[in-house]
């Protein structure tokens, strides 16, 4: 995660009123505000596939798929982040016309810079959102997706599809329980161009 600029402490109030004028994305941690980074064009690409599929899967069952330009809320008194993709099937975001609240599924694709953050803090934030069901993480270089699902036992329980995986074949499929959507994997790594695997 890109370093907090040197700002006084703002609260929340005030960081939604300061960012609305500037010309970039800010998240906001414990009063502290981190500048958004750009993506690589297999980022964008992995995004765009995932963020279209579901859109059309989801037409007209009450539900809205939204990417990265949309601010996430974990609370009204934060953190605010803005996932690459998020799905709200709840009533209460249905209005909304800035913030979403209520997001039933979170999907992140991985970069360098911000893949432990996207592992460990920001997962941690995420588990705040009592409406979360499911979180995705995507890496954008190699065959790998890892599925983080809230079971019955209110437990986070991963399923992973890697490249050491016969799940992870291009013509396997992946299950968003929480939208209940079925996807190959050929289709959110399509226009990818990935590395190759490297020998042993």
């Amino acid at each position: 995660m890109i370093a907090s600029l040197e700002l006084p402490p703002m609260t929340p109030e005030e960081y939604l009123e300061w960012e609305e004028k500037q010309p970039i994305k800010y998240q906001y941690i414990k009063g502290e505000v981190y500048a958004m980074t750009g993506g690589t064009l297999s980022h964008n690409s992995i995004a765009l596939n995932l963020a279209s599929a579901l859109k059309i899967h989801l037409r007209q069952k009450g539900c809205k798929v939204f990417i990265a330009d949309a601010k996430l809320g974990v609370s009204q008194q934060g953190p605010f982040h803005y996932p690459d993709i998020m799905v709200t099937c709840d009533r209460r975001d249905q209005t909304a016309r800035k913030l979403v609240y209520h997001p039933c599924l979170i999907i992140e694709v991985l970069s360098p810079s911000t893949e432990a953050f996207d592992r460990g803090d920001k997962f941690k934030h995420y588990r705040r959102i009592n409406t979360l069901k499911e979180y995705v993480l995507i890496d954008p270089e190699t065959i790998n997706i890892e599925c983080y699902r809230l079971n019955e036992n209110n437990k986070w329980e991963l399923t992973p599809y890697t490249a050491d995986d016969f799940t992870a074949e291009l013509d396997s499929e992946i299950h968003l329980t929480s939208v209940d959507f079925h996807c190959p994997i050929s289709l959110i790594y399509e226009d990818v161009e990935l590395l190759e695997n490297s020998p042993e």
